[in-house]
């Protein structure tokens, strides 16, 4: 804010400059003000009204204030308690601190809004390590889903695991209980049958996922694991996107009567799934096909079709002939700056 000997001192200087002859308007201009600004100063009023000028607010707090409303806020007393809380208990006793909309106004500018005294400040959970598949067999991707049956209650466990650049479902089994002990022996009989040392593996945060020895297993067959972020399922997507696929088809039931019911349909729909769906992330090929290497072939033999048709007849087409893509490179969990990368 101006303070009062700088406006006397302008209010003096113009003063001088409209007795020589300067018109008000230009005077004011010169030394940055309106003149309404210098009418006001020359009646007396003080209040310096520019936007962004620091005003006096004479109901505000004073820091001495505000500084005994953190400081009773953050007490022993009153250090887990929210300022509704606090409001009350103080008028109980006859006090009068401040009003509830103050409080917190105070305690947010410190920064003691969520965190005060010995309450638990809020965990940031990290983003899971960004995987990038470029082959098959490289990252994977688990999950556990329930399959209703004719008791209320009771379920079967589909264990699935989906390669994510093929989007091949390399391994499943179903069962009447959800362990890790389950889980354990899938990955056995899985890096045994695709003769591998080691693979990523991405999973949410289950117990069957996280169980102690579950790990100590996943590391001793070169198995690395990765876990999403609680309540985050887009970190977990393509094994989300797999069972949505399953539980959205027509025919599947609204219940299984038996343990071999619910084995034959998901075998009838993984088989289904994998040698014959056209999946769209992968260019409308088979899972199969793309897991065998034999995406790039077909995919290109489309494109030499495409191109053959655009030479016949390119007035047909309103511009040049695209290539159908063949993607070939999957990222799960990407980085901000992969995001961003992919954006530009």
């Amino acid at each position: 804010m101006t303070t009062k000997d700088q406006r006397t001192l302008v209010l003096a200087e113009i003063a001088v400059a409209v007795s020589a002859g300067a018109r008000l308007e230009r005077a004011c201009a010169a030394v940055s003000i309106h003149p309404r600004t210098y009418n006001r100063w020359k009646a007396g009023n003080s209040i310096d009204r520019r936007k962004g000028a620091a005003k006096s607010v004479p109901r505000r707090y004073s820091d001495e204030e505000r500084n005994q409303i953190a400081a009773v806020c953050c007490n022993d007393e009153y250090k887990d308690l929210t300022p509704y809380e606090i409001y009350v208990i103080l008028l109980d006793k006859g006090t009068y601190l401040s009003s509830i909309s103050t409080m917190y106004r105070v305690l947010r500018e410190r920064g003691l809004v969520n965190f005060r005294g010995n309450t638990r400040s809020r965990t940031n959970t990290s983003r899971p390590p960004e995987r990038v598949a470029t082959g098959p067999n490289q990252v994977w991707a688990w999950d556990i889903t329930y399959m209703k049956t004719s008791i209320a209650g009771m379920y079967h466990y589909l264990y699935t695991v989906i390669d994510v650049w093929s989007k091949k479902i390399v391994g499943w089994h179903i069962s009447e209980v959800e362990s890790y002990i389950v889980s354990e022996k899938l990955f056995k009989n899985l890096m045994l049958k695709y003769n591998l040392t080691n693979v990523y593996l991405h999973s949410d945060n289950g117990n069957p996922m996280k169980a102690g020895t579950m790990l100590a297993t996943l590391y001793k067959l070169g198995i690395v694991p990765s876990f999403s972020r609680p309540r985050v399922s887009n970190d977990n997507a393509f094994i989300e996107s797999f069972f949505k696929t399953l539980k959205y088809m027509k025919a599947y039931p609204k219940y299984f009567a038996s343990l071999y019911d619910a084995q034959s349909w998901v075998a009838d729909f993984i088989n289904w799934y994998n040698e014959q769906h056209l999946h769209s992330s992968i260019g409308y090929v088979t899972p199969a096909q793309k897991h065998a290497g034999k995406a790039t072939a077909i995919i290109a033999a489309r494109n030499e079709i495409k191109r053959r048709a655009f030479e016949a007849n390119p007035q047909r087409w309103s511009r040049d002939c695209s290539k159908l893509p063949d993607p070939q490179r999957v990222v799960v969990n990407p980085s901000l700056e992969t995001l961003q990368a992919i954006a530009c």
